[in-house]
């Protein structure tokens, strides 16, 4: 038997369904207003939920105190906020700040701990000149620490032989040094500063010198949307000799110089190493009108590698200079120019080829090149010298090769059907291989090729 629904009916049944769609939709962002209510009611220091952390630092008639939020009774309480700090990081796993002024009267750290969390939403650290350390006897024994949301005035945050630490929303404010990578035993890698504002501090980011039995290396290490405010006689981003910066990111940043003075800053200064450290979304914005000793990036005599700046780079404004290289180091950069004249190739004997020489542009790789031959001293009689010239590819793979004879002495571009032959269908050039043989046991001809190229 086959059942009709009337209209009337069907009308009626859609209208409930779209009605319970309309309340479901409406419990669903109503819900997610209430979640954000309250994420913004913890974030001003209105704790609905106030157990999720360890331990609340407040200010009370005169006193600091620390309450804890599973007890609700107060731990610690002292006259001094760096003593009240330190003990709170020191047995809690989360620490909230609430509003206020922490005036602090000697240093307090996170020492050797994991996933410590010392939070604030504005609270305002008065530093003295003392630091805030995050430290470990090793790396293993500092690990995922963050520090987030408060504001730091003549303080230094100084993160030491620790991984994976995250600074994230701080102000750094009047500061001499305001944050210093240290290591002093084994290494400081992974951390990520992020959302950061650096007002009128002397060194904003330090990576120091490594101590005796530390390495150099501060790897993986990313800082991104940050702000620096720069005056006279100050860096921004400060890498020391020996200190390796490598295998990083600065990213999506903005530095300003000129503002309050015209000399002697420096947005990024490199005495170490930037090995594969990505630049991209920096913006150096100079407001001098006069700069004495002005630069984006001043790159010194002990600079081992520079950094790839890649897209959105941009260098506003006047400068003594927008890349201070006296001492001519590479600069790396995707699309940049370079050349590699009177490259030594080894001419093996008896028709054996000598030893390869490798042409690369670490940290970038090749995207094209035209090169030379240069092919010069004494020919013996009947004597045949072959040059070959092949690709190393990214995955390993050895290119064909191309091979030329000399009967004399001459200088010969390689042509583009030469080249043609060696470019891959698809690849990416690691390395130009030049090698060179002569028919005879013992020769007197100098082979040298000179390279002009695009990295990418």
């Amino acid at each position: 038997m086959k059942i009709t629904l009337s209209k009337r009916l069907i009308i009626l049944v859609l209208t409930i369904a779209l009605v319970l769609s309309v309340f479901n939709t409406y419990l669903i962002f109503d819900r997610s207003r209430v979640l954000r209510e309250e994420i913004s009611n913890i974030e001003r220091g209105y704790l609905a939920d106030d157990s999720i952390f360890d331990y609340v630092v407040y200010q009370d008639e005169g006193l600091y105190k620390a309450k804890n939020q599973t007890s609700g009774v107060v731990d610690f309480e002292s006259a001094t906020a760096s003593v009240v700090l330190g003990q709170s990081v020191s047995k809690g796993a989360s620490v909230y700040v609430k509003t206020g002024f922490y005036v602090l009267s000697s240093d307090f750290g996170i020492i050797n701990k994991k996933h410590t969390q010392l939070i604030g939403n504005g609270a305002v650290i008065v530093g003295n000149g003392n630091q805030i350390i995050i430290r470990g006897d090793s790396y293993s024994d500092s690990q995922y620490n963050l520090f987030s949301g408060l504001q730091v005035v003549n303080a230094t945050l100084r993160i030491e032989d620790s991984f994976l630490t995250t600074v994230s929303d701080v102000i750094f404010e009047n500061c001499s040094v305001a944050i210093e990578l240290a290591n002093t035993n084994t290494w400081t890698e992974g951390t990520k500063i992020e959302n950061c504002h650096f007002r009128n501090c002397t060194e904003s980011i330090a990576f120091r010198a490594p101590a005796v039995n530390a390495t150099g290396s501060y790897a993986s290490t990313e800082i991104s949307r940050c702000f620096f405010n720069l005056g006279d006689n100050s860096i921004g981003i400060n890498v020391e000799e020996f200190a390796e910066y490598s295998d990083s990111q600065l990213q999506n940043s903005r530095m300003w110089l000129g503002e309050t003075g015209e000399s002697n800053q420096t947005g990024l200064k490199l005495d170490g190493s930037m090995h594969e450290t990505l630049l991209s979304g920096v913006v150096f914005e100079s407001f001098a009108e006069n700069p004495q000793n002005l630069y984006a990036i001043a790159i010194g005599e002990s600079a081992v590698t520079t950094p790839t700046i890649d897209v959105g780079v941009s260098f506003l404004g006047k400068w003594t200079a927008r890349v201070y290289n006296p001492f001519n180091r590479w600069v790396s950069g995707t699309g940049s120019v370079f050349r590699n004249i009177n490259e030594v190739v080894p001419v093996g004997s008896s028709g054996v080829y000598g030893t390869t020489r490798i042409i690369h542009r670490r940290p970038l790789t090749i995207s094209i090149f035209k090169p030379r031959i240069q092919v010069q001293g004494t020919f013996a009689s009947g004597e045949s010298v072959t040059v070959r010239f092949r690709l190393e590819l990214v995955d390993n793979v050895i290119s064909e090769s191309v091979e030329k004879v000399f009967m004399n002495t001459t200088t010969v571009w390689l042509s583009d059907d030469d080249l043609l032959r060696l470019f891959p269908s698809q690849d990416i050039i690691w390395a130009i291989l030049v090698d060179a043989k002569s028919s005879v046991s013992v020769t007197n001809v100098v082979v040298k090729v000179d390279i002009y190229g695009l990295t990418t």
